[in-house]
């Protein structure tokens, strides 16, 4: 999203903005996926319970907007200032995009339970093809020659990787199960590059002002509509009642489920509120950019935890990933210099100081 006309003060702000918001996507995208393996490798099975763990932190975007609002109170005491700022229109439309990512969250949890960390990054990686396209039809993104290059290099990348996924398949796993999560990752990926631009339209169409503080509320009522149509899931599915069982039989201790499952839905919630931020200070495919070069990361940290093999393709499909992330940022900072081209200077005569005065 542009900001026209902005303070210098206030353009260095949403830069730091931006900054926090990529460190929060960040962790989320990487320690999301590896936690999530992590509960299934050591006998977790419950699909709707780790797409409900996705979303299930959203009371922790409380705060931030209860402290937002204590700082308003004491610094703007106006009677127009008020906990919640989301219109009804508003409030539906993220509460639509809030139960489309709780269906996305099921097909990635469904996919990532039968592939390795890297084969399902793999898959995700093809997201940032249907951001771009999606992006195009749905907010008219403007491409530049770096933009595009940088989709190109990205999505290079998650086809060298595509070269060792032969040698991913599980011992115990059949190849039609296999299939069946490869297929659920791939409508996680469609569905997901549609909800990134779908955020940045309702940013567009909103008929008030989107400020940050309206963004942790639009945040906070996805994430609880997503959680919803889970816990329907999980009703359905009898997941509350399985879960004590899980606990007391999971490989690393009961303790230890509990933690994984607490920190799952801490990174998770990290990682969309990174999301919408980067869309709130930037644009969807920024974030969808984002995401695409952590995925080698995620190969790496899969590598190192996980004991996965690190083949030369995964290599290769980091330094074109980081290629097209520095290529994208470059043309940036182009296009920001064109933008704003440095102020003429001009030749003003001097001030006469009190010894150049005449009387």
């Amino acid at each position: 999203m542009e900001f026209v006309g902005e303070s210098k003060p206030h353009t260095t702000m949403k830069k730091a903005l931006l900054a926090i918001n990529c460190i929060f996507l960040s962790v989320g995208a990487c320690s999301g996926p590896l936690l999530m393996r992590l509960y299934f490798i050591h006998g977790g099975k419950r699909v709707w319970f780790s797409s409900w763990l996705q979303t299930a932190a959203w009371p922790i975007m409380l705060f931030p907007i209860a402290c937002g609002y204590m700082h308003r109170a004491r610094t703007q005491p106006t009677s127009h200032n008020k906990l919640f700022y989301m219109n009804p229109p508003l409030f539906i439309a993220a509460a639509t995009i809030g139960v489309l990512t709780g269906l996305g969250d099921y097909f990635y949890a469904y996919g990532l339970a039968r592939l390795p960390v890297s084969t399902s990054s793999l898959i995700i990686a093809s997201q940032l093809a249907f951001t771009a396209g999606f992006a195009f039809l749905l907010v008219k993104q403007k491409f530049t020659s770096y933009s595009i290059n940088a989709v190109v290099l990205l999505t290079m990348g998650a086809g060298v990787l595509a070269m060792h996924t032969n040698s991913d398949r599980p011992e115990n796993e059949s190849s039609k199960e296999y299939i069946v999560g490869f297929l659920m990752t791939l409508a996680a990926a469609i569905l997901n590059g549609f909800i990134l631009p779908l955020v940045e339209l309702t940013y567009k169409k909103a008929k008030q002002e989107i400020t940050y503080a309206l963004v942790m509320e639009i945040q906070l009522v996805m994430c609880l509509f997503a959680t919803a149509f889970c816990t329907v899931g999980m009703l359905v599915n009898n997941d509350f009642k399985a879960i004590p069982r899980e606990a007391r039989e999971f490989e690393i201790g009961e303790s230890n489920y509990y933690v994984v499952l607490i920190c799952s839905a801490i990174v998770w919630q990290c990682l969309f509120l990174g999301t919408i931020g980067v869309i709130f200070c930037s644009s969807s495919l920024l974030s969808g950019i984002l995401i695409s070069v952590l995925i080698p990361v995620t190969e790496i940290l899969g590598v190192i935890f996980y004991k996965e093999k690190f083949q030369a393709q995964k290599g290769v499909s980091l330094a074109l990933s980081l290629w097209g992330f520095v290529s994208y940022f470059y043309g940036e900072i182009k296009q920001t210099k064109k933008n704003n081209p440095p102020a003429p200077e001009t030749n003003t005569p001097p001030v006469p100081n009190s010894t150049q005065i005449s009387v």
